[in-house]
């Protein structure tokens, strides 16, 4: 069975759902739906591939608060090994999310935890983690950034999300000019054929450019691909969609599917998360993923 590591965010998270975020001025506003939960980038994808028969290790940060304790039992699962770099603060990243129905959002950090112990060099029993992974999907984070070249030593092979990566902003090129499986979403790039072309002439194997609803644009050695999107019947939360996209692309992959049926998974098991409230997509199965992906038709372009 693969073993995949996971590296990145895993948070407390306040949501709120509203029709449509507020104008920048004072008023009272009415929110149609709140919840508190788990939420992070890296849990999402890890809950998902756990959910899709992986063996995973969450590798985050976390403190000794409450919290914790939330975020901990939140990603209880017999396939999922959890990792933890103590915060030097003692607090748990937290989170408020403004969720509007139009798909726009707003995210403010409360708490955004640093690791107690130096991340770099990578410390011993990190290194281990690596030992027979499959892949490494190493998400944005300080506590991330050294395990990109620790996976690359290594010869994991490395997955990264980048979210809404311009093209040009510092953080996360370390990230995106690594990657050997890239994921982008459309929201602030202006040219995301140039983008993604960029980043196979780079060297990576597989960039992806995911457009919400509207689908996502793929480009491998072998050219471009269009991805539409999986039918929906009904939204529930489009929180982590795009961590539950790469979670069944990186299943499909590693069951050996070509790219562009692991596309189709991909775009069937991001279908499946806005059906569901919660981070990612965490109650899906492999059988899911595979029946609704038989009704995505990817096309070379």
């Amino acid at each position: 069975m693969p073993r995949v590591l996971v590296t990145g965010p895993a948070s407390w998270n306040t949501t709120i759902r509203l029709p449509s975020l507020p104008e920048p001025r004072s008023a009272t506003v009415f929110a149609s739906a709140a919840h508190d939960g788990l939420g992070g980038t890296s849990a999402g994808k890890a809950l998902t591939l756990a959910a899709l028969g992986l063996d995973v290790t969450l590798r985050t940060v976390l403190g000794d608060d409450d919290l914790a304790t939330g975020v901990r039992a939140a990603l209880a699962h017999p396939r999922l090994t959890l990792h933890v770099e103590d915060a030097a603060d003692g607090r748990t990243e937290r989170h408020v999310n403004v969720l509007a129905d139009d798909g726009a959002r707003l995210s403010l950090y409360l708490a955004l935890p640093t690791p107690a112990r130096p991340v770099e060099p990578v410390p011993a029993d990190v290194r281990s983690l690596l030992d027979g992974a499959s892949a490494a999907v190493v998400d944005l984070a300080d506590h991330s950034r050294p395990v990109l070249a620790a996976a690359r030593d290594a010869g994991v092979p490395l997955w990264c999300d980048v979210h809404d990566d311009d093209g040009t902003a510092g953080y996360a090129r370390p990230f995106a000019e690594t990657a050997d499986v890239l994921l982008v979403s459309a929201d602030r790039l202006d040219d995301p054929a140039a983008y993604l072309d960029a980043a196979v002439r780079r060297g990576a194997r597989l960039a992806v450019c995911t457009a919400g609803p509207r689908g996502a644009l793929a480009r491998d050695a072998d050219g471009w691909w269009d991805v539409p999107a999986a039918p929906v019947d009904h939204v529930v939360d489009t929180d982590g969609a795009g961590d539950a996209f790469l979670a069944g692309l990186l299943r499909a992959t590693l069951d050996g599917l070509p790219h562009p049926v692991a596309l189709a998974h991909a775009s069937a098991c991001g279908a499946l998360a806005v059906g569901t409230p919660g981070v990612g997509a965490t109650s899906a199965t492999r059988e899911a993923v595979a029946a609704l992906a038989a009704r995505v038709d990817v096309r070379a372009r």
